[in-house]
């Protein structure tokens, strides 16, 4: 989750005033932000402004698992993932630090924890090792008590502890697409690679007609790209969720987003879609306001449209709950519910509490229980035995992740930020447990394929998943 989107147009100024998650949860940003606070040698240049200051280097807090088990240091585990050849990186010594900065408080940390732990897995099946190398991995919150959720201020301390360090070889984040909007430019300077494994905004890596003004080349202020992903983007996810809508017989459809960048965006792309295929949107996109305490109005507004089909492009954090008990209220269980991956999470479902039933969730990629690679199959198998709980769906692509920063380093064969951000740069056919992908010159993975699942029985149904195809 989750990963963010905003269009060109200049009634969607907000773009150059908001945060958010792609995939994710996410947060606004403040109306003026703050100059960031960077090394003197690496400044970042006018196009990081919109990074708010540094606060104090936040404590590395040890990994949290599921609630169902508390997280143990993960033993080695038998089928360790795809590895160069250990010849690779034998010149390789001394200690190599990875940390990611994802937000470990708050609303997301259930998703987190999962992430951290196949973090941890990939390390454990390598003995902590790369080449005579020792990994220390260091796990940085983004988020703060205070917001609940990912806060920009501490994004950007996180980004300026781990930019001055020197044994800091790869930055594994963000979780959320507004908070890399503020990491990227301070760290693309100093080389210092990123890969995210939930960030969905397109507009972080490549051109979309739904990306805010200098999107993407302003987050990389005269320096060669750094950030790189292992989940599909948002142009993708919203056009198989107009798909979806299309395939459950939408007639009359309402399109809700909660302001940010990426529900924003989102919105639009599905906006947009479903009018090429002919759909009829008698409402929105509309913004609602996160901090509402009830959106009875808006749900009469749309109950008055006659929609038999509500959108919403948001994620859980921004009271996502309170607004579907309110539909739910006004329009009674007839009228379809769907959002993207941004919803599509357990605290989503306990927000929304009975509301959330019968709700459709899309997602750039499969449940963990549904990978179909062998590779994949087992991971899964390994990850509940060893931590006694279901995976996030974005906990394989931290898995991903890792495996991808352990086998560049490997590649490498020095301890060099340029050489290894070129060797992630360089992953290609690679052959894990989302299948066999690459990446490409923009960083964005090759793998495309969706998939959408409901809510059952007070939980989202992964039997229930079907695989989804954007138009051509």
């Amino acid at each position: 989750m989750r990963g963010a989107m905003l269009a060109r147009l200049s009634s969607l100024t907000l773009a150059t005033t908001v945060f958010v998650a792609a995939c994710g949860g996410g947060g606004a940003q403040p109306t003026s932000a703050p100059a960031t606070t960077a090394p003197a040698a690496t400044k970042p240049p006018a196009a990081a402004a919109a990074s708010p200051a540094a606060a104090a280097s936040p404590a590395a807090s040890p990994a949290a698992s599921p609630a169902a088990k508390p997280a143990a240091s993960p033993s080695p585990v038998a089928a360790p993932s795809p590895a160069a050849s250990p010849v690779a990186g034998a010149n390789l010594t001394g200690t190599i630090r990875i940390v990611s900065s994802l937000p470990r408080t708050g609303t997301p940390k259930g998703q987190t924890d999962t992430i951290v732990n196949a973090f941890r897995m990939a390390l454990a099946e390598r003995n902590g090792k790369v080449g005579n190398a020792t990994i220390d991995y260091v796990d940085m919150d983004d988020a703060t008590a205070a917001r609940g959720s990912w806060d920009p201020a501490q994004e950007a301390s996180n980004a300026n502890k781990a930019g001055p360090d020197a044994d800091v070889m790869v930055y594994l984040g963000t979780f959320n697409s507004g908070a890399a909007k503020i990491s990227i430019p301070i760290l693309c300077p100093q080389n210092l690679v990123m890969i995210s494994p939930a960030n969905t905004y397109p507009g972080l890596t490549k051109p979309t007609p739904y990306n805010a003004p200098n999107e993407p080349d302003t987050y990389y202020p005269n320096c060669k790209r750094n950030y790189s992903r292992v989940a599909a983007t948002d142009d993708i996810q919203g056009a198989v969720g107009a798909v979806w809508a299309q395939q459950l017989g939408a007639t009359k459809i309402y399109v809700l987003h909660d302001s940010d960048l990426y529900g924003q965006g989102i919105a639009e792309v599905f906006n947009a879609t479903a009018r090429k295929l002919n759909l009829n949107v008698v409402g929105g996109p509309e913004g609602t306001d996160p901090a509402a305490s009830d959106y009875r109005a808006v749900a009469q507004k749309i109950r008055s449209a006659g929609a038999d089909f509500v959108y919403y492009g948001g994620v859980t954090d921004h009271n996502a709950g309170k607004l579907w008990q309110d539909l739910r209220s006004t329009l009674g269980n007839d009228v379809k519910l769907m959002g993207p991956d941004g919803i599509n999470e357990a605290a989503f479902v306990d927000a929304a509490g009975a509301a959330a039933e019968n709700t459709y969730g899309t997602f750039p990629g499969v449940p963990a229980s549904k990978l179909t690679s062998q590779k994949g199959q087992d991971w899964y198998r390994r990850y509940k035995s060893q931590f006694q709980g279901e995976p996030d769906p974005y906990a394989a692509y931290g898995y991903e992740a890792m495996n991808v920063a352990l086998q560049s380093i490997e590649r490498a064969g020095v301890k060099d930020r340029a050489k290894i951000r070129d060797a992630v740069f360089a992953t290609r056919d690679y052959d894990g447990v989302l299948g066999k992908w690459s990446f490409t010159d923009t960083g964005d993975t090759t793998l495309t394929g969706m998939s959408g699942r409901q809510v059952k029985n007070g939980k989202w149904d992964d039997d229930s998943t079907v695989a989804l195809q954007a138009p051509q």
